[in-house]
């Protein structure tokens, strides 16, 4: 074996080293992250409440001002204020940008119910999954790198909103805001699967409304006066559920109809909400057009569209899939093989992918039953899961 082997092999044996203590830091420190998530679980933060949003992001900010983070509230009038911390670090350059969010789907008084429990390796409870583990790890990852180099070894902003169960409406331009100034995003939303898969790839949402209008008569004495909304609708749903493409990606899904005012009445107004998801961005005027270019049926009937492609897709672009080339490689020396997911379920991550920054999502908690009673995430994951996070801050 030459100089040059041996110097390399005591590298790697350095590197495996480093990266087994880091490991092995986060182990040690697993009840800590485990504790925190907890406390964050039972301070509730529904979409819907601001009193009670704003509450939960008082507590988070107060835990990232201890770690030296500069604290920044964008305030909001119908959502709770959106939280903002940036951190200096020893080099220069752009930030790396940690984005997630703080409200959950869950009414106030959830908890009631579905308390936060820790059962063999699960913790329980409204939110623990998407994703107020994320916002944990997001912590002890952070303090883990001041403890390790003294200050960060670059600077990290992290955005936390309030509203992106609801679209983002009030965030989103902070969010793009933030990542155009970054070099890299990463999304701490829940994993995809039980083998914690991040995410390289989410379809783009859209939301729209089609109003059928009609007139309204009796419909014993006069039905031949009558133009029938709900038929009307119903040939429209038709249509609009054949638009569906499934090679590409595009889905078509009428989730909601309501129309008339009584059986005995012809009706005279029903609407329907229909949910789009696409996979390719180039699919979003498309399938506007196809929306907007809708016609009735009967010619005495009216339609109104409204709504739109509200979130676009996240693309597994050149930018993304280096980023996850780097998160492979730090998850190997951790001694795992991390899988990548492409899923149908849109995040703020979107925004930021939209945008062509580097973004890679689902680095949060592993877990299954987000939005549902079983909602909970693995707590021997939480570990590697921080590990990884550091690693990736340090190595953008």
């Amino acid at each position: 074996m030459n100089r040059r082997e041996r110097s390399s092999d005591v590298a790697a044996e350095a590197q495996r080293r480093q990266v087994n203590a880091r490991l092995a830091y986060f182990g040690d420190r697993c009840d800590q992250i485990v504790s925190t998530t907890r406390e964050l679980v039972e301070i509730e933060s529904p979409s819907d409440d601001k009193a009670a949003a704003d509450h939960l992001s008082e507590a988070v900010a107060q835990k990232f001002a201890a770690l030296g983070g500069q604290i920044s509230l964008h305030r909001a009038h119908d959502f709770g204020n959106h939280l903002q911390v940036d951190f200096a670090g020893k080099a220069g350059g752009k930030p790396v940008l940690l984005l997630g969010h703080y409200d959950t789907v869950y009414p106030l008084g959830t908890l009631a119910n579905m308390p936060c429990r820790l059962v063999d390796d699960k913790l329980t409870g409204p939110g623990v999954l998407d994703m107020k583990s994320g916002i944990a790890l997001m912590l002890h990852s952070m303090a883990a790198l001041r403890q390790w180099h003294g200050e960060l070894p670059r600077p990290v902003t992290v955005f936390l909103v309030s509203d992106e169960e609801v679209g983002s409406d009030s965030s989103r331009a902070i969010t793009e805001s933030l990542a155009r100034k970054s070099a890299a995003v990463l999304v701490l939303e829940p994993a995809a699967g039980s083998q914690g898969a991040v995410k390289t790839a989410r379809k783009g949402v859209g939301d729209y409304q089609i109003k059928a209008t009609g007139k309204a008569s009796h419909a014993g004495l006069d039905f031949e006066k009558g133009v029938n909304a709900i038929v009307e609708l119903a040939r429209q749903i038709e249509k609009v559920t054949s638009f569906t493409d499934l090679k590409k990606g595009l889905t078509v899904n009428v989730g909601m109809v309501s129309g008339g005012s009584r059986t005995n009445v012809v009706p005279a107004e029903a609407t329907a909400q229909v949910d789009v998801r696409i996979a390719r961005l180039q699919d979003a005027a498309y399938i506007d057009k196809k929306m907007r270019g809708l016609r009735p049926f009967n010619r005495k009937c009216r339609l109104h569209i409204t709504g739109g492609i509200n979130r676009p897709p996240m693309e597994r672009t050149p930018g993304v899939a280096a980023l996850y080339g780097k998160a492979v490689a730090i998850a190997r020396t951790l001694g795992w093989k991390l899988g990548e997911a492409a899923v149908g379920g849109g995040s703020d991550g979107n925004f930021t992918a939209g945008l062509g920054i580097p973004t890679l999502d689902g680095l949060g908690g592993v877990g299954d039953g987000a939005h549902a009673s079983h909602e909970h995430i693995l707590v021997s994951e939480l570990p590697r899961r921080a590990a990884l996070i550091a690693g990736l801050i340090m190595s953008v």
